[in-house]
């Protein structure tokens, strides 16, 4: 069986397609797969794709930008390129599906598949669709869905069924102990991980750094700051931090899959961005979370997926305009002195999460290419 996996553009949209890629192989090692991946040229994606064997094809993508550059207009007669490349690589590969995670990167593959009379199956994570997903889900024979039917209201009710976001297995896999010696934890004081994702987010960073000596007084932290901001951030807390406080303050530039596992298993509070695949590993784990949804993100979709969370009280958010220093250090503070609702947090974290995303995409295919 052959199936071509499209997305491109971030982490987010490879990741689901690894999930759901591994599921086929797992739970169906007799059907023979054999998959191809088309998008965007990147590097991480294809070597992640490639080392679980899965063919990468780059195709070029124009990027739809919601502010006037030049660049649209070069963007524009790229993507004529784009699906000439795409319609070429579905004619030769004659895949029987085309599985698409949206993003730019993704729209060639899609319209080269609709003309060639391929199924596609669509995924969209957050609760506003992108303008990708927007475009395809006119093709597509399913649109599956991360968020309930009620908060997505864009597609069609009869194509739309809510799965959840696929997660990857290893998220599942943190152990406390490794955390302890991974992160040189001292475990005297309840921790909190802060992360804005695998990049990095200056403002997360900047406002931490505010009030930092006066968070370490209560709380060990562990910090993902991004690559191209660790090291400013690591030389400004050797200058605010004293000698004994630095024991409690853990900086990384990125947590690779497993360390990661490892810091969403021990901390005790998450503060993260608001990304649909931070929310369900978040939620997977069951930890309570503050989510930060990036300001002015596209149909401002971290905004609602933050508050889609929110509602069913899986989450807190505070957004941009008021994550500020001390507002955030009493909010912490004020959910450590309750417990109860650190319980409560939790418990809706585990409710809203949809660990078996991945295996419901992967049957549903499976129903599909064995009709």
């Amino acid at each position: 069986m052959k199936i071509i996996f499209t997305g491109g553009g971030t982490a987010g949209h490879i990741y689901p397609l690894l999930a759901v890629a591994r599921e086929l192989k797992k739970n169906y090692p007799f059907a023979g797969f054999d998959f191809l991946y088309l998008g965007p040229k990147d590097k991480f994606a294809k070597t992640i794709l490639s080392l679980e064997g899965i063919k990468v094809k780059t195709v070029i993508s124009g990027k739809f930008r919601r502010y006037f550059s030049f660049k649209n207009i070069l963007d524009f007669f790229k993507m004529p390129i784009g699906i000439l490349q795409a319609f070429y690589f579905v004619f030769i590969f004659s895949p029987d599906v085309v599985f698409s995670k949206g993003g730019y990167g993704s729209i060639p593959t899609v319209l080269a598949a609709w003309f060639l009379q391929t199924p596609i199956f669509l995924h969209e994570s957050d609760v506003t669709p992108g303008i990708a997903n927007k475009i395809a889900s006119r093709f597509a024979v399913e649109i599956f869905i991360s968020f309930s039917i009620k908060e997505t209201d864009y597609f069609s009710g009869r194509k739309m069924l809510s799965v959840g976001n696929p997660v990857r297995s290893e998220i599942l896999g943190g152990n406390k102990e490794d955390a302890k010696r991974v992160f040189s934890l001292t475990g005297e004081k309840p921790i909190i991980f802060i992360t804005g994702g695998s990049q990095g987010a200056q403002i997360i960073n900047d406002r931490i750094l505010a009030v930092l000596p006066e968070m370490l007084n209560d709380f060990e932290v562990i910090h993902q700051t991004g690559n191209k901001h660790f090291k400013q951030i690591l030389e400004e807390s050797k200058v605010i931090l004293s000698q004994n406080a630095r024991k409690y303050y853990h900086p990384v530039p990125y947590l690779d899959i497993k360390n990661l596992s490892h810091a969403l298993k021990i901390a005790d509070l998450i503060i993260s961005r608001a990304g649909s695949g931070s929310i369900f590993e978040i939620a997977a784990m069951g930890k309570p979370s503050i989510l930060v949804p990036l300001e002015g993100s596209a149909q401002d979709h971290q905004v609602r997926n933050a508050y889609a969370v929110s509602q069913r009280g899986a989450a807190l958010v505070i957004e941009e305009p008021n994550f500020r220093p001390h507002f955030l250090l009493e909010k912490i503070k004020l959910l450590f002195k309750n417990p109860e609702k650190i319980k409560l947090l939790s418990q809706r974290a585990r409710e809203f999460s949809r660990p078996e995303a991945a295996k419901i995409i992967a049957e549903y295919l499976m129903a599909y290419l064995s009709q």
